[in-house]
């Protein structure tokens, strides 16, 4: 080993790395500074952004002794991460660590890329050289014209060498040694693909010799906001100096200049910066030859009484987690990507972000900052692959008379001891406090900045809680958060007294209810995660946000997560990969397709949802009136919004407008409209929340969301069929021992004695059903249903048919009446329904179907139940009237609205990489297609699609998926809700089918 063991030695975390300090680039004098025009600077000189010499080594032990003097064989881009450009693998591990547990170790083949570029340089006595790297995984040494200059670790963390002595005037060469993995590998254990390299930008900084090294604003506002006292703390590289410093305000007008070493200025009437309106002051530091442009915003976050406010207000965050992750550049992520999530995350009502779990680039502060975000800023670390631990567990018994060993309890409390083993290893302290410091020092200036999380699922004990106590002497300004501190030790006491939050992951409404309901609780109660947007989910976005509001206590949440993980496979296909797709073992399969939105930023139906769960106004009908609430923190409902309305009876429009309203923050008001009277048709009033003016991020007539109000819903909405009377013909009933055959006149049914159900369907000899119309329980699984999908299957809903006990018929003047008595059957399984079901021909054509169902109380609830029709294969739109146009379930329709709508098989199908149920629409009042059309006496359920749901169950992935040779149309009496239980609460009981007994019918017509 030519390489220093330091990537194995955790009290070595650097060698020569300047000291963490605020992130800023210096201009020169004559320039107009803009910090996020970083590369117009005088004094910046951007390495990357072009291609560099590389090679890969698949073990760090076969890099050459003269490694410095040899040519390189390949080139690679800077920035990326090696895996993305066609050298390793990809490999996806959501806990497991994907090398053995054995810290400080890492294994001895241990991948390394070396990088080389050389640049030019007219070197300038005067002047200090300071090489930065802004993301490097997991370690670099680094070496300039073959001499060593220093080595770091933290991989989302600013290293900054100063390089001053080992430069020439001229010619350099910069070579880099990256290993993908160090003993800090053991404290990023993030849930994500696992990359490596050089994945973020590279520069020189050209400083003074005495250069101004680090400053921290810092503002405190009056209890009524009236006035802001502002400061500036300044450190130089050597002796303070004098720094001239000039305040603007955020219309440009200066308002403050002083000389001084510090800078204090109090300030009447501030203008306050918050994430509805983020109002920015400009400060400039002038020194030297150096000019350094600082945007400043006055706000205060603080407790007050259990409730988090900023600027006097209680906040709610309508927060998402958010990695840097891309399919094609992977964490490599530019300032245009990061800008397009912000634009979509603000067209979606997301108000706040936590970085997860690691600081995102130094410039993307300062866009929050400018547009208007709340940041959760979180240290980069995870270590909760020590939780994988083997925990020693009794044998057990395969025979019942044998009693099983219960060490449930002891179990657990080993699991979360070893969860806390880095929060607790003595040798690891330091390395947790560089880390916490890192991502304090550099983010210190940014307004956007509101919290400081110490990292995510790593334990808790003595080195967080120094960590925590660091921050409060630091940076008195700022809140303090860590979700792993609910984990308690069995040989540590946790001190929480620097902790601002009580919070927790995933937990249902039920826990807000118990936290928030209790007077003795005395911390904000904040969600770091909730609501896993894994596949088809976000059911309970809803419940959340009712529980949200209800209680003071409850500052909101942040969903996990923004966009799912998947890169391209290696094999040219354009197709996209998750866990165990790139031969990477182990990996945690497709958990990483869990985001709000598609690796290439389209939005998910789960983004649709939450959209319109966190609309800024609400409407709701009170009495005869409407009124609206304004749920803004800072905002004037009639600066802000127009609200188009839209009265509309069976979904045709029948009157609209526009109107505004004054209505101040969290206040409420009626609108000035009057209701329609009732004249006998399904009445609704459509409200849209449309932007009154365009913003940075909103473009003009932006909708904020929606609400629809039901005015009248006495009658149902049925299609508009042939009012031409078929001519009535005579029924004609041929009976054979396991069938009946039932004639009228261009019409035969075939109806199976032995199942219970119509296995033929024909017009003039056509078929019209092309498998028998049977009764289905069954879904594909969604990823929520990824827990309670073994019970189903233990139940045996995934193989489910119908037998029949008893078949009984007559015929009256009109119709032809078939009385089954079946069950809902599986091999080797006890009776999962008990169906008492009524058929009835009717001689124009119509067959309703009148269903009393019983299910036995012990049994899991159904995914669904309903009838399947196998029809004709075809391209034709399906009409309805139901909430649409996207998929729509009984906990999760919010996105949509009811109407009438037209949609196709191809159409309806919704993708997700990995295969599940999708396309449902709820609350239907009628489904037509081509010459069908069904309906019920309540509002169902229904599924258009190319696929089969064995088909849809049975692929890994979209790609692999086989249409069926029918269109396949499922109506549902009920579906069963989505939820987010892939990792989240179970799915709440108002949204199963859990009744043990209910009646249903359908009405279905072949015109």
């Amino acid at each position: 080993m030519i390489l220093p063991q330091y990537f194995e030695n955790p009290e070595i975390l650097q060698v020569n790395r300047q000291p963490h300090h605020a992130y800023f680039v210096p201009f020169a004098t004559n320039q107009q500074p803009d910090q996020l025009t970083r590369k117009t600077s005088q004094f910046f000189t951007a390495l990357s952004g072009k291609n560099w010499d590389f090679t890969y080594y698949d073990s760090v032990r076969n890099l050459p002794e003269n490694f410095l003097h040899l040519p390189l064989q390949s080139n690679i881009p800077v920035p990326s991460n090696w895996q993305t450009q066609g050298f390793d693998r990809h490999h996806y591990t959501n806990i497991n660590y994907p090398f053995p547990f054995d810290p400080p170790f890492v294994p001895k083949n241990n991948p390394c890329g070396h990088y080389r570029h050389e640049f030019g340089l007219t070197k300038n006595p005067n002047k200090r050289y300071l090489l930065n790297f802004e993301g490097v995984d997991s370690c670099l040494f680094l070496y300039i014209n073959q001499q060593f200059a220093g080595y770091g670790q933290i991989s989302h963390c600013t290293q900054e060498f100063d390089i001053t002595n080992h430069l020439n005037s001229g010619k350099n060469v910069l070579d880099a040694v990256v290993l993908k993995w160090c003993d800090g590998s053991y404290l990023e254990d993030q849930d994500k693909f696992r990359m490596s390299g050089i994945f973020r930008d590279v520069y020189l900084l050209e400083r003074d010799k005495n250069y101004l090294q680090d400053f921290f604003i810092k503002s405190e506002l009056v209890d009524d906001f009236s006035q802001a006292s502002l400061t500036v703390e300044t450190q130089f590289s050597g002796e303070k100096q004098k720094v001239e410093f000039v305040l603007y305000d955020p219309q440009g007008a200066e308002i403050a200049h002083q000389s001084a070493v510090d800078f204090s200025l109090v300030l009447d009437n501030p203008i306050l910066w918050n994430a509805e309106n983020p109002q920015l002051y400009r400060l400039t530091m002038q020194t030297g030859n150096e000019i350094i442009e600082q945007k400043i915003g006055f706000r205060k976050i603080y407790v007050d009484n259990a409730v988090l406010k900023i600027n006097g207000q209680p906040i709610k965050f309508k927060g998402v987690n958010r990695h840097d992750s891309d399919p094609k550049t992977g964490y490599a992520i530019s300032r245009e990507q990061a800008l397009l999530d912000l634009k979509l995350m603000k067209r979606h009502n997301i108000n706040a972000i936590r970085t997860a779990h690691y600081p995102n680039a130094p410039w993307f502060g300062e866009l929050c900052d400018r547009y208007g975000f709340y940041l959760i800023a979180e240290s980069d670390i995870e270590s909760h692959g020590a939780s994988m631990l083997y925990v020693e567990t009794p044998e057990q018994s395969i025979f019942l008379n044998n009693q099983r060993i219960n060490r449930d309890e002891q179990i657990r409390q080993q699991t979360i001891d070893n969860f806390c083993y880095f929060a607790r290893a003595p040798e690891f302290k330091a390395a947790i406090l560089d880390r916490t410091i890192a991502n304090v020092e550099r983010d210190k200036n940014r307004t956007s900045v509101v919290i400081w999380s110490l990292g995510n699922e790593s334990g808790y004990g003595e080195n967080f809680e120094a960590a925590a106590a660091w921050i409060k002497q630091r940076d008195a300004g700022r809140l303090v958060h860590y979700e792993s501190s609910i984990y308690q030790h069995s040989q540590h006491q946790n001190d929480l007294s620097h902790l601002d939050f009580y919070s927790e992951m995933y937990p249902g409404t039920e826990s807000l209810d118990t936290y928030c309901t209790d007077a003795k609780t005395a911390k904000p109660y904040l969600l770091c995660e909730y609501s896993h947007a894994m596949g088809n989910s976000n059911g309970d976005a809803e419940d959340y946000w009712q529980s949200f509001e209800k209680y003071d206590k409850s500052c909101g949440g942040f969903v996990w997560e923004w966009c799912d993980h998947a890169p391209y496979l290696p094999d040219n296909s354009g197709r996209m990969g998750y866990g165990g797709d790139f031969g990477d073992t182990p990996n945690d399969g497709n958990f990483c397709m869990d985001g709000l939105v598609s690796p290439l930023r389209i939005p998910h139906s789960n983004l649709l949802e939450l959209k319109n769960v966190n609309r800024p106004i609400r409407a709701r009908l009170s009495g005869n009136r409407i009124e609206v609430k304004n749920y803004w923190d800072f905002t004037k409902l009639d600066e802000a919004v127009t609200i188009r309305y839209a009265v509309k009876e069976n979904g045709e429009t029948v009157e609209q407008g526009e109107c505004k309203v004054k209505c101040a923050p969290k206040r409420t008001a009626l609108l000035p409209l009057s209701l329609p009277d009732y004249r006998g048709k399904f009445t609704t009033l459509d409200l849209e929340y449309i932007a009154a003016a365009k913003t940075d991020l909103l473009e003009p007539d932006h909708c904020y969301g929606f609400d629809q109000i039901v005015i009248h819903d006495k009658d149902l909405v049925l299609p508009k069929i042939s009012k031409k009377s078929p001519a009535l013909t005579p029924f004609a009933v041929i009976e054979s021992a396991r069938s009946l055959a039932v004639k009228n006149g261009d019409y035969h049914y075939i109806f199976d004695k032995d199942r219970g159900i119509f296995t033929e369907i024909l017009q003039k000899g056509k078929a019209l059903i092309e498998r028998p119309l049977e009764f289905n329980i069954w879904r594909a699984p969604t990823d929520n249903d990824r827990l309670i999908r073994e019970l189903w299957q233990n139940a045996g809903y995934h193989q489910a048919y119908s037998r029949a006990y008893s078949v009984t018929w007559q015929q009256t003047e009109n119709a032809v009446v078939i009385q089954a008595v079946l069950a809902m059957v599986a091999t080797s399984r006890s009776r999962i329904l008990t169906l008492r079901v009524t058929y009835r021909l009717h001689q124009n054509g119509q067959l309703s179907v009148e269903i009393h169902a019983e299910r036995p109380a012990h049994l899991p609830y159904l995914p669904r139940f309903g009838l399947r029709f196998f029809l004709p294969k075809t391209r034709a739109q399906a009409q309805y009237f139901g909430y649409g146009s996207q998929e729509s379930y009984s906990d999760k329709h919010h996105l949509a609205r009811l109407g009438n709508y037209a949609t196709n098989a191809a159409e309806n199908h919704t993708h997700y990489l990995k295969p599940q149920e999708n396309g449902s629409h709820f609350g239907c009042h009628y489904v037509r297609l081509n010459n069908l059309w069904v309906s019920s006496t309540r509002p169902f359920s229904f599924n258009l699609s190319p696929y089969t749901q064995e088909e849809l169950t049975a692929k890994a992935h979209d790609y692999e998926l086989t249409e069926c040779d029918s269109t396949v149309l499922c109506v549902d009496y009920k579906m069963s809700g989505i939820g987010s239980n892939s990792c989240g609460p179970v799915l709440k009981p108002q949204y199963r089918l859990l009744e043990t007994e209910f009646d249903c019918g359908f009405v279905i017509c072949f015109e």
